[in-house]
């Protein structure tokens, strides 16, 4: 016990205070990221080196069906499962003295797991190590607080507030509309310091009820833990005080949608400088050559950026979300941001992805088309200097025509990996397929009566 309890992060001990840990959650992120694992008392998780989960995890889709196995038969191999204690974390919302621990998934002869997420975004991280490169990300999060929904029938409304007024939409930054559900917004700080995790900060966003959290730029894998623990701790935070937290794409018809902008750019290795300025601060070759990637492979890694058949709903014109690739300086239209900045701090926004895509494989896929376009070399179109909501074919506008377009840019498909990307294909056609046996409530309304 004492020899795991010494590999844990200062904020885990600091958590602990002396006390002893009643049980440690072995959790890993699943396609869709939701953490999947096993719980067990602290003292029987001293006395072992790992654990075994089946592979089908992975084929889980987020309807908990279970999607065709691409490869052999539906024959749940177990895979290894490797605790990270750089990733040991507080769960504080707990009764008793709880931790997580993120861990890895290698197969049995000791290579990493292709489909798993984490290890998706590892290999990215790797083909720009191998380049002598050094990626450096900052996720924003954006996420509704909505009044409890236990009828999926009924539609989604936003929280009430310490006034005893529904959250009110068209708010964006206003801290007294912040304040409705400020003991929320505590908790989440609470949570979030007893994790040891760094939030930049927290502002409203243009929706009822819709929060932005901003997290410090740095390692990708990293980053990627962080999302993923901090969407659980919101969810704890609401649930105490009665309301939900939500990271749908698109949860109240006529609000904007929620978006995981993330901010990327690229150090030398060696050097610390970022490669996208010179010796005098201008703009380099290979910030056009990233830009460029984007533009030529976000198109096929959308259907990775907007997972589910709700994320289409965000890409709209005039709703503070993109509906093309264009980019721009300083430009909230476009798709791809050029923030204001230092030479050093120089970056490119990605402002596609939804907050309900994986954190892993939402950064994974970005750093993916980043890194095709640094190899690749090609031009990107003009800089757009107007507003960018205007008519475009370059990102899809279904979940099957996405999943189509991945399957199409090949040179993203090898980049993300053969393996990871026909599981990923298999569980989403799965989604859509069942999706599309749904008859909706507009059909009912305007088709039943009327056709």
């Amino acid at each position: 016990m004492a020899d795991w309890m010494s590999k844990l992060p200062e904020a885990a001990r600091a958590y602990i205070a002396g006390r002893r840990v009643d049980e440690v959650e072995c959790v890993t992120g699943d396609i869709a990221g939701v953490a999947r694992g096993k719980a067990m008392p602290a003292a029987k998780f001293a006395h072992q080196a790992h654990y075994y989960l089946p592979n089908s995890i992975f084929l889980q889709t987020i309807t908990g069906e279970w999607a065709d196995n691409p490869f052999d038969a539906f024959t749940e191999p177990d895979m290894i499962m490797v605790p990270d204690f750089t990733t040991a974390t507080a769960a504080p919302w707990t009764a008793d003295v709880t931790l997580q621990v993120i861990h890895d998934a290698v197969n049995q002869d000791g290579t990493p797991v292709a489909c798993s997420p984490r290890n998706v975004l590892r290999r990215i991280v790797k083909l720009y190590n191998d380049q002598g490169w050094t990626p450096v990300v900052a996720p924003e999060m954006e996420f509704f607080l909505t009044a409890r929904n236990i009828d999926p029938n009924m539609p989604v409304e936003p929280p009430m507030g310490r006034s005893g007024r529904r959250a009110a939409g068209k708010q964006a930054y206003s801290l007294s509309a912040i304040d409705e559900y400020g003991k929320v917004i505590d908790d989440i700080y609470d949570f979030a310091e007893a994790q040891g995790l760094e939030i930049d900060g927290i502002l409203q966003e243009g929706g009822a009820g819709q929060i932005e959290l901003n997290l410090a730029h740095g390692d990708p894998v990293r980053l990627a833990d962080d999302v993923f623990f901090f969407k659980r701790l919101i969810r704890e935070a609401a649930l105490r005080h009665d309301c939900f937290a939500t990271f749908m794409a698109k949860p109240i018809g006529g609000e904007p949608g929620s978006a995981m902008h993330i901010h990327t750019s690229v150090v030398d290795s060696k050097t610390g400088k970022n490669i996208f300025a010179d010796k005098k601060g201008s703009e380099t070759e290979a910030f056009y050559h990233f830009i460029a990637g984007m533009q030529h492979h976000l198109s096929g890694a959308v259907a990775v950026l907007a997972p589910y058949v709700n994320s289409y709903r965000r890409y709209v014109p005039d709703f503070a979300a993109p509906i093309n690739l264009e980019w721009g300086r300083d430009n909230r239209t476009t798709g791809l941001r050029i923030p204001i900045s230092s030479p050093a701090g120089r970056r490119v926004e990605n402002r596609l992805p939804g907050m309900d895509v994986n954190p892993y494989l939402g950064i994974a896929a970005t750093l993916a088309c980043g890194y095709l376009g640094l190899m690749e070399k090609k031009e990107p179109r003009p800089e757009f200097k107007a507003s960018a909501y205007i008519d475009g074919d370059d990102i899809p506008t279904t979940m099957g025509d996405g999943l189509d377009r991945l399957e199409d840019d090949k040179a993203l498909w090898d980049v993300l990996g053969d393996e990871f990307c026909k599981v990923y294909d298999s569980v989403k056609r799965n989604e859509y397929k069942e999706f599309l046996q749904v008859i909706s409530p507009w059909e009912r309304e305007h088709l039943l009566l009327n056709v």
